[in-house]
Order: C-alpha cells, then sequence, then structure tokens
C-alpha cells in the first residue's frame, strides 16, 4: 500500500492503519477459538456472545466478525485517491497507472485462489475470497476514481440497483425444484418469504451464475452449490463498497477542516445505516453479507464510515497514537498479517508451541480456557514478527 499523506500536511494518515489493523486483528484472532471457550463453559454469556461476535451470521443481518471483510475493502477505496496521486506526481502516464492496476488486480485474484487452495489436491478455483473480490473489481474502482466524483455517485447508484433489479427479476424456484442439488431446504429456517425470497441461499441469480462460470475450470467434481453461499458475482456490489471508500477518501484528502471531514463521516455513515435498515425492514433488500447484497452495500458501509470518524478523530486530530501502535503493526503490513492469518502460519506455530512447551502448557487457568493461552501466545508471535517488519520498514506492496 502506497504512504497515505494528507493533501495539506505532511503526515501520514495513521488512521487508516489503525483501523485496518483493527479488522485485521479480528481475522487473526480466530486462533483465540472462543467457541471452544463457549462450549466449555455452558451457558456462561460472555462466552456465548463473544462466541458469537467471532462467528458469521447463518444468512440475514450481522455480527462483528462480518464487518471485516466490508472493512479491509472499504479501505481499499480511502486509499485509492492518495495512490493515484503519488503516482501521477512521479510522472506516471494513465497508460503505466492501468497496467500497474491490471497487475495488481491479477495478483490478488491469483493470491487469494493459491490462499484458498493450500492443501488442497489441485487448484481450488474459487472467487468469493477477499483478496479475489478485490481484485475483480480493482481496476474498474480505478477507472471509476479518474473520474469525478459525480460520477462516482453515479457508477455507485447504477452498480447497486442494477444488481438489486437483476435479482429481483430472476425467478423464484418452482414446485419441482431440486432444494438437495443447491444444498438447502425449502424449509430452511433462514429462508426469507415474499420478495426477500429472492435473495435467498442458492436459490439466486448468482448462484445459477457460479454453476455455469465455475464449472469452466477444471474441478474434481462438478461445481452444484457453495456451503455457505458464496458467489463471485459479489464482486459487484462489493465494488460499491470500494466506491464508498472512494468517496470517503476524497473528503479525507480534501483540504476541508478535520471537523468537517469527521462531521461529513458520521453524517454519511448515520445515512447509509437508516438507508440500509429501511431497505431490510421493508423487505425491499434484505442485508446478507454472503452474496453482498446492495442493502448490506449501504449498511456496512454506514458502519465503516463511522468506524474511519472514530480512528480518524482519535488517532489523526486528537493525535493519540501511543495507544494504537500495536494495531498500527498491523495495518501497515496488512497484505503479511493477511497471509499469515489465511496460509497456516497460525497453525504452524501454535503446534510448535506444544512441541517445546510441553502437551499442556495451555491447560495453566484450565481445560476451558487452553485456546486463549495457546491462541493468546501465537498472536503475540506473529505481532512480533509484523512489529519487526515495521521496525525494519519491510511492507509487502501489491
Amino acid at each position: 500500500m502506497d504512504n497515505l499523506t494528507n493533501a495539506s500536511t505532511p503526515y501520514r494518515v495513521a488512521s487508516v492503519d489503525v483501523y485496518r489493523g483493527f479488522v485485521m486483528l479480528l481475522m487473526m484472532a480466530e486462533i483465540l477459538s472462543f467457541s471452544s471457550v463457549s462450549e466449555a463453559l455452558p451457558g456462561n454469556t460472555f462466552w456465548s456472545f463473544m462466541d458469537t461476535q467471532q462467528s458469521h451470521v447463518e444468512w440475514t443481518w450481522l455480527v462483528l466478525h462480518d464487518m471485516i471483510q466490508p472493512s479491509f475493502t472499504f479501505l481499499v477505496g480511502v486509499v485509492l485517491p492518495y495512490s493515484l496521486e503519488s503516482r501521477k506526481n512521479k510522472g506516471a502516464s494513465f497508460g503505466s497507472l492501468m497496467r500497474h492496476t491490471i497487475t495488481r488486480s491479477f495478483i490478488l485474484i491469483f493470491l487469494g485462489i493459491f490462499l484458498r487452495s493450500m492443501y488442497a489436491s489441485q487448484t481450488n478455483f474459487t472467487f468469493e475470497d477477499t483478496l479475489t473480490q478485490i481484485g475483480l473489481g480493482y481496476t474498474f474502482l480505478v477507472l471509476i476514481g479518474f473520474g469525478s466524483q459525480r460520477i462516482q455517485i453515479i457508477s455507485l447508484i447504477v452498480i447497486l440497483v442494477g444488481y438489486w433489479l437483476a435479482f429481483a427479476l430472476y425467478p423464484l424456484p418452482g414446485a419441482d425444484f431440486d432444494y438437495a442439488a443447491a444444498g438447502v431446504t425449502a424449509d430452511w429456517e433462514h429462508n426469507l418469504t415474499g420478495f426477500a425470497a429472492h435473495w435467498n441461499k442458492n436459490t439466486n441469480l448468482a448462484w445459477e451464475f457460479d454453476k455455469w462460470f465455475l464449472n469452466l475450470f477444471p474441478r474434481k467434481a462438478p461445481f452444484t452449490n457453495n456451503g455457505g453461499g458464496y458467489s463471485t458475482l459479489s464482486f459487484i456490489p462489493t465494488l460499491g463498497t470500494m466506491i464508498l471508500g472512494l468517496l470517503a477518501g476524497n473528503a479525507l484528502h480534501s483540504s476541508t477542516s478535520p471537523k468537517e471531514k469527521i462531521n461529513f463521516f458520521i453524517k454519511m455513515g448515520i445515512a447509509l445505516l437508516v438507508v440500509g435498515a429501511v431497505l431490510h425492514f421493508t423487505g425491499i433488500n434484505p442485508i446478507i453479507k454472503r452474496i453482498w447484497t446492495p442493502a448490506w452495500t449501504i449498511f456496512s458501509g454506514g458502519i465503516c464510515f463511522l468506524l474511519l470518524a472514530f480512528f480518524y478523530s482519535i488517532v489523526d486530530v486528537a493525535d493519540k497514537k501511543k495507544w494504537s501502535y500495536f494495531l498500527m503493526v498491523i495495518g501497515a503490513n496488512s497484505i503479511a498479517a493477511y497471509v499469515m492469518a489465511d496460509a497456516g502460519f497460525r497453525s504452524l506455530i501454535r503446534k510448535s508451541l506444544f512441541i517445546h512447551l510441553g502437551k499442556n502448557f495451555d491447560k495453566i487457568l484450565g481445560d476451558a480456557y487452553a485456546t486463549l493461552i495457546s491462541g493468546g501466545i501465537t498472536l503475540f508471535i506473529l505481532w512480533l514478527i509484523l512489529n519487526w517488519m515495521y521496525k525494519k520498514k519491510i511492507f509487502i506492496k501489491i
């Protein structure tokens, strides 16, 4: 990621790295396995809550863990104005910028596929991974980024309304629909009814597309459904999330006062939350992260704006940076952190701990808290690696 410097001030916009570090920490902290603690302590309200927040919802609505991907995606848009300005200032032409953009897109796509293929017997061609989704939309984001803010807003509206309409026009399952082949049941408790049923799991437009698209690639068996309901076409509304980030980046990069920027972030955040909630509760469009519905783009985008307002006001405006160093280290090397969390490094380090510290070292607080001990030490070791990279100014960039 390119260094972020405000147009009127020489310092780095540290809040962006801190925000990114926060969401990456949520991803890396999965190794703490709150679910294991909750299972070992049935009836414990606190650990039940923590388990819920470290999981993903089955279909509609959201918990904290569901905000990892939209936040990471949103921040791609936030940094784009800085990245484009930096490269233009270095004399990059439009052609060279686009070559770099397309190259970055393919790297993100292939890295996502590579990580999803770890420990598989053959390449797992799947395109719903966070990095792959960003890669599929990134070139379009850069092209939109060259346009005026009016064009950016129009692009956002066209993407969200068009994607909503495409799902709405796709026919609902008939009486002879083979639910078993789609990996769902007609009476699944999370199925929506009425008009909202157009966004049910594995009976929608994106599922139909993947039955064709994913079978163009070599597979062990023909693709029939994604167990989680995720889909390739989600990159289209995911692009909408990046555009929301781009709008936030425009404001952050502008010459307006910090107070005006914070007010803009808060007002945008509240407005998007209201619009998304209205779409969800009226049944016009449900909030579903797994297929990235337009309502999800809008609602999660509102949360992203508010989180950006929070981190920006404290870290950059109030200049309270000491507390955020732990997160800064992670966010400044987010790609490295992502790969560490997703490529088996966590498991490798954890297994090494049992080799060197003994099979029961994690039982010091009792069996129930074992994953907190082993996971916590593993997480700290990963942070120490990132901290070493940070101090040595080693940053993995794409």
